[in-house]
């Protein structure tokens, strides 16, 4: 229903609808701009205006409550408009040169395109229509909206539908966003007509009466949409059930991962998640909630309009179906880059990692040929191995170097009992052992045996920063760009900006340990690595270590030589 204005015109009331009053209003503010340049324009302006009071008088006369915007229209035909009474474009045309011309017929063109999708829309509302319709009436709307065939839409919706399928998804925003018209006043304003009780009637006898015989192209085209339209829904049903029940796993790792952090691998193993969450837990949190609500918001739009249907709650405004609209576009864009996250991780780590089913024995226990090769080559001995799932590994050398293959034992309940020693014939002296390290959380040792057993920890940086790449990071940047950086040898030039870029800027975890002051009397010194409590004396809470590079060095004498 629309509201009427009562307005005073050279002295005569009149009632006018909204649009029209627009209209007029605009009217009569562009002829008070051009004529108001000229002498006596506004006497030829009040002359206008008591034209325009006389043909209105003759609208009531003819029984006309109120002045629509059609009447609007025929009067400005009728009466012309600011530029064809001032002849501007006349003067216009006899004064510019070539390109002034140019652009103003571009301008002209520009004018009458707006003017004519003003006059088109003008007084109408975009509804999808329910008379013409071949699936949701999206299109058909539009062709109401505008004044245009249904035909013109329909082609344009094919050839979008070739486009990636951008055709497809923006008929499904629409018809998501779009309201329908359904009650007669809906359908009167989506055509542009008055709110009257005859056209209410008329609306009323149209939309209960049959729509006639189609013909056999109209329906050959329906069909194929629905086909379509139905195989998109069949696939979307599919994911839908595929994607629910990875929601339910999603939620209770979610909830275990929140209120049990030791125990939530457990479920992320069986996903094939719980490599990526030990290093990147974020990702793994946000794929499980961005999943959630990816499935969340289509249950709730389903219920809520079941719900509106039965007249229960009120329907969505455009507005809170566009704000759901785009959450759901962000929970599956940041769905995509989890995805394409993992993907990456999954290439770069397990492969590398070679989680891998064992093949061969070395020292009575099962492994992988390629962690029997190393420790046999490096002359490791397992003093205690029980339950790690490997015990060497490569990808993530503190360079970034993936070649090279280091100490690594792995179990994601933080179960691993495992003690990797390495002895050396020695001199009798003092020595230190320096090694390159890094830990998933405590309890993971290094320790010399010289005189007696030395232990030192492995910081938990997990597996990013990490005390070498702070330092080298730090060191780097305060040579940079200067004589002190191009002193130092190429190769450690080198070193440093791998190290520095490891893992995209962020480290791999390494730290430099150190052992100091080991005395050794006899010719050996044992040395290595423990997560066992009854060597440590504290339990392991780490889910995986990493250690390479292990060096002894000399550095003095025994204080008794020689008395």
């Amino acid at each position: 229903m629309k509201k009427n204005i009562t307005i005073n015109l050279c002295g005569r009331l009149f009632q006018i609808d909204e649009d029209a009053y627009e209209m007029l209003q605009h009217y009569t503010e562009s002829l008070r701009s051009s004529f108001g340049k000229q002498e006596g324009g506004d006497e030829i302006v009040d002359d206008i205006e008591a034209r325009i009071a006389e043909l209105f008088d003759e609208l009531k006369t003819r029984g006309t409550e109120a002045i629509t915007i059609d009447h609007v229209k025929d009067i400005i035909t009728r009466i012309g408009r600011p530029e064809e009474l001032t002849g501007e474009e006349e003067e216009k045309s006899s004064t510019n040169n070539e390109d002034n011309d140019q652009e103003h017929s571009a301008r002209s063109a520009a004018q009458n395109i707006y003017n004519n999708i003003r006059e088109r829309t003008a007084g109408k509302k975009l509804f999808r229509n329910p008379k013409d319709k071949m699936l949701a009436g999206v299109l058909s709307g539009f062709a109401a909206y505008t004044s245009t065939s249904p035909m013109v839409w329909r082609l344009l919706a094919i050839l979008l539908f070739f486009a990636h399928g951008f055709g497809l998804l923006a008929y499904i925003i629409l018809a998501i966003v779009m309201p329908e018209a359904k009650t007669p006043d809906q359908l009167l304003q989506m055509e542009g007509k008055d709110v009257t009780p005859q056209n209410l009637a008329d609306a009323v006898i149209d939309k209960n009466e049959p729509t006639g015989q189609q013909s056999l192209l109209r329906n050959f085209f329906t069909l194929i949409l629905k086909i379509a339209f139905g195989f998109f829904i069949a696939i979307a049903v599919l994911v839908g059930i595929a994607c629910g029940i990875s929601l339910l796993s999603g939620i209770v790792v979610l909830i275990s991962a929140l209120l049990f952090p030791s125990l939530s691998l457990a479920p992320l193993g069986l996903l094939g998640l719980s490599g990526i969450y030990n290093s990147s837990p974020i990702v793994v949190i946000t794929l499980i909630c961005s999943v959630f609500i990816l499935l969340l918001i289509p249950v709730y739009a389903t219920i809520h309009m079941i719900l509106s249907l039965t007249n229960k709650v009120q329907p969505m405004s455009i507005a809170q179906r566009i704000v759901w609209i785009v959450i759901w576009i962000a929970a599956l864009c940041c769905i995509i880059i989890c995805s394409i996250f993992i993907v990456n991780y999954k290439e770069k780590y397990d492969n590398q990692n070679d989680f891998e089913t064992y093949s061969t024995t070395y020292q009575g226990v099962e492994m992988s040929e390629d962690d029997a090769n190393y420790l046999a080559k490096g002359g490791w001995n397992l003093l205690t191995a029980v339950n790690c799932e490997h015990y060497t590994s490569a990808g993530e050398y503190l360079d970034g170097n993936h070649n090279i293959r280091y100490l690594d034992a792995y179990n994601p309940a933080c179960e691993e009992i495992v003690q990797i020693e390495r002895k050396e014939k020695v001199e009798p002296g003092i020595y230190t052992l320096n090694c390159d390290v890094r830990a998933e959380g405590p309890g993971t040792f290094i320790y010399a045996i010289g005189n007696q057993t030395q232990l030192k920890e492995i910081p938990a940086y997990g597996n990013h920063g990490g005390e070498l790449w702070e330092s080298i990071t730090i060191a780097k940047s305060q040579i940079k760009d200067t004589d002190d950086l191009r002193k130092e040898p190429k190769w450690k030039q080198e070193f440093w900006q791998k190290i520095a870029e490891a893992n995209g800027e962020e480290g791999y975890g390494w730290s430099d340990l150190q052992i100091d002051s080991i005395m050794v009397t006899g010719d050996s010194i044992a040395y290595g690595v423990s997560t066992d409590k009854s060597f440590t004396g504290q339990p392991c809470h780490s889910q995986w270590f990493s250690a390479t590079d292990f060096k002894l060095t000399r550095i003095g004498e025994l204080p008794n030589k020689g008395k």
